[in-house]
């Protein structure tokens, strides 16, 4: 019996609730009482953020890795672009994580940003395949899924939702670092 079903559920799932938990977390930033408990709230776990976001680039990219490399589904063009936007991700965190420098957001920022309009995009030509401005080649067609989990839930749509992760908690560590500098306890 093969474990494919399962761990394609529990991606997606995991992937779903975090989306929701970046959106709840983006909207506790936008609003003064909201840094303000966060601030008080994760003061001191600057490490722990940082650790939050590598976790999350890790799991993403062995994800990743693990639709193309064993069950062999061949990566589109769209699909590359995001990789190179998340796979630098374990790297640069991860240099965070081990030095315990809290303003390693401004180097990994980027990376999460321009991930997500990617992802987005693909998500949206998976939906709406006349939108393609530039048409895939390689053979596999960008606007094709692999994977519908929940009937919506993509490999594109879960790579958009780690990137939404991994960014507001950048963006929290951010805030973070306001409070306590870049060098974490």
């Amino acid at each position: 019996m093969t474990l494919y079903p399962a761990i394609v559920q529990m991606l997606g799932g995991t992937s779903l609730a975090g989306a929701a938990a970046s959106l709840a977390l983006l909207a506790g930033l936008m609003v003064p009482a909201g840094r303000m408990w966060l601030r008080t709230s994760l003061a001191g776990y600057e490490r722990h953020v940082i650790a939050w976001a590598w976790t999350i680039a890790f799991a993403a990219t062995g994800g990743s890795l693990y639709f193309s490399e064993i069950v062999g589904f061949v990566p589109c063009p769209f699909c590359w672009y995001q990789r190179f936007a998340m796979y630098p991700l374990v790297l640069v965190l991860g240099v965070g994580l081990v030095r315990a420098h809290a303003g390693i957001w401004r180097f990994a920022l980027p990376l999460p940003v321009v991930g997500l309009a990617i992802a987005a995009y693909h998500v949206a030509l998976q939906f709406r395949p006349t939108l393609d401005l530039v048409p895939c080649e390689g053979g596999v067609p960008c606007s094709g899924r692999y994977v519908a989990v929940f009937g919506f839930v993509s490999i594109p749509a879960m790579a958009g939702a780690a990137f939404l992760m991994i960014g507001a908690l950048l963006l929290l560590l951010r805030q973070l670092e306001k409070e306590e500098g870049p060098a974490l306890r």
